[in-house]
């Protein structure tokens, strides 16, 4: 086993976040980074307290979004991990099983 994967099976012993979670968390951050997914000429003004992101989680899941914009949602854990703040870690798992809300209230990506 590598270390990776050692770091990776400790992150879901001590969160219960498994891999699928992160992905949504990776098409999540590209939405908040880029609401209106890609679609040129259109705006979209979006309320993020309505899904429970303060504004500093906000700020990392804009990062991750724009550092991921354009690659495919599965990104091994152990690398989205460490660039998550604390606080950001806290509502990643506290909203793992919703964050598909953020992707059905938004238009969807094109990932092909």
């Amino acid at each position: 086993m590598n270390q990776s994967s050692s770091q990776g099976m400790h992150i879901h012993k001590l969160t219960g976040l498994e891999p699928r979670h992160f992905a949504d968390l990776v098409r999540a951050s590209q939405l908040v980074f880029d609401p209106t997914g890609g679609v040129f000429g259109r705006h979209l003004k979006v309320d993020w307290s309505w899904f429970d992101i303060s504004p500093h989680i906000l700020d990392n899941l804009r990062k991750l979004g724009e550092k991921y914009q354009y690659s495919s949602p599965h990104v091994p854990m152990e690398i989205i991990w460490v660039q998550l703040t604390p606080e950001t870690r806290s509502w990643f798992i506290d909203h793992k099983e919703s964050l598909w809300q953020i992707e059905e209230a938004l238009p969807p990506i094109d990932e092909d």
